[in-house]
């Protein structure tokens, strides 16, 4: 397991950052260069069907080396992007060895410190080793810490054939930080039974239950005319956008003012010129009921402002982007007893929970692969103050294996 760290700093040094902006398939095609190195790395372990297809995806298999022939195939899952919220080129990650607690400032730009009190469970890390970017990136951890840790705990198996496990597939996504990780995977080739993304936080965290998600996208036409003649005539889509804005709720409906199972709108760009403007929206709770009344609010904060507008119209499209996977693991109790089980089994105490988000698991799960979300051990992702402990990865990978040894004996330990 001495590899994961070895991994993950080769990893988060290629680009692999996402456009929410592209049409092309994956979204940049940077993905590809990060996806064509783990095949390589995948074939040097013996790993002989491992490929990158058309679509950016990588698929592979670790045979089964069990005796038992009715061991449902499982399938781990990490995606090879990172945000378009923060730089991912050039990552310089710096391994902070046997931390002691005390602030962690990052040397490229100084104002960028990890403090305990301000930071979640970094209080926990005292006398770990903590790997961080330089300070004017992110560091990648979401989610190639747990692209490195499915390829280190492969490694693991290749090494043990003494493990018995049944068939394990590999699936490495491109596009998850875009809403699109999903959207071409053949889950015929894959021909797993169940899956797991490994690609949450906090060490032994295991994730059940995500927001359901829809975007919303505001198009507003208004009326343009010369500056120096435009009275009574003028209705500038930006000024409308602005009010658009302005009437949100400030207290509550928001990323900001949000907790636990509270949901929200969460306008995240604008663009335009005085004859159109568009706004978009992320809209998040953990039903749908949550959903429409959120998109039911927002679509009457646009009709009370045009109302001061009678020449200008909007379009208000709601695109579906994923569901709450538990109403799916709900009927498929087996897959999360097993996890549990796995982490138990490596020293842990498994805390499961809801996620303020979303991962691929919450799309494959609704398309037929139940796909609960385990530990990764990222942490501030999204933001120049990422992180991940090089134990935690560690951990990681000893549940990615013992989730194959349980699932080879039935949801039962051999030892």
């Amino acid at each position: 397991m001495s590899s994961v760290l070895e991994r993950f700093l080769s990893y988060v040094k290629v680009d692999t950052q996402s456009d929410p902006n592209s049409e092309t398939f994956p979204s940049t095609a940077k993905q590809r260069d990060l996806s064509n190195q783990l095949v390589i790395e995948l074939h040097q372990l013996g790993i002989e069907d491992a490929h990158l297809d058309e679509h950016g995806y990588v698929y592979a298999t670790i045979p089964s080396n069990s005796e038992k022939t009715d061991i449902p195939v499982i399938c781990f899952c990490s995606h090879v992007d990172t945000s378009p919220d923060v730089s991912g080129a050039f990552v310089k990650p710096i391994v902070h060895y046997n931390w002691d607690g005390s602030d962690i400032v990052l040397p490229d730009d100084p104002t960028q410190v990890l403090r305990i009190g301000e930071l979640h469970d970094l209080d926990t890390q005292i006398g770990n080793d903590i790997v961080t970017a330089s300070g004017t990136t992110l560091l990648g951890a979401d989610n190639k810490a747990g692209v490195a840790e499915i390829m280190a705990a492969a490694e693991y198996l290749q090494a043990h054939p003494e493990i018995k496990h049944g068939t394990i597939k590999i699936l490495f996504t491109p596009d998850e930080e875009v809403g699109r990780g999903t959207e071409k995977v053949d889950l015929v080739k894959l021909g797993a039974d169940y899956g797991y993304t490994v690609d949450g936080e906090a060490v032994g965290t295991l994730e059940d239950e995500t927001f359901s998600a829809d975007g919303v996208r505001i198009t507003i036409h208004g009326v343009s005319t010369h500056p120096g003649y435009a009275l009574g005539k003028l209705e500038n889509a930006l000024k409308i956008a602005g009010e658009i804005l302005a009437k949100l709720p400030k207290d509550s409906l928001s990323p900001e003012t949000t907790e636990d199972k509270q949901g929200f709108i969460h306008p995240v760009q604008i663009e335009g010129i005085q004859e159109k403007a568009i706004l978009s929206f992320i809209i998040r709770d953990f039903t749908e009921s949550g959903l429409h009344e959120k998109e039911a609010l927002l679509k009457e904060i646009l009709n009370e402002v045009l109302k001061s507008y009678p020449n200008s119209t909007a379009e208000f499209k709601v695109t579906e982007q994923y569901r709450n996977m538990k109403e799916i693991l709900d009927q498929h109790p087996k897959v999360l007893e097993n996890a549990l089980t796995a982490m138990k089994m490596a020293g842990l105490s498994p805390i499961q929970r809801s996620i303020r988000g979303g991962t691929d698991g919450s799309r494959l799960s609704f398309m037929g692969l139940p796909c609960p979300n385990i530990f990764a051990g990222e942490h501030a992702f999204h933001s120049r103050l990422e992180w991940v402990s090089v134990q935690d990865m560690e951990k990681a990978v000893e549940v990615i294996v013992d989730i194959c040894r349980v699932w080879e004996g039935g949801g039962i330990l051999n030892d």
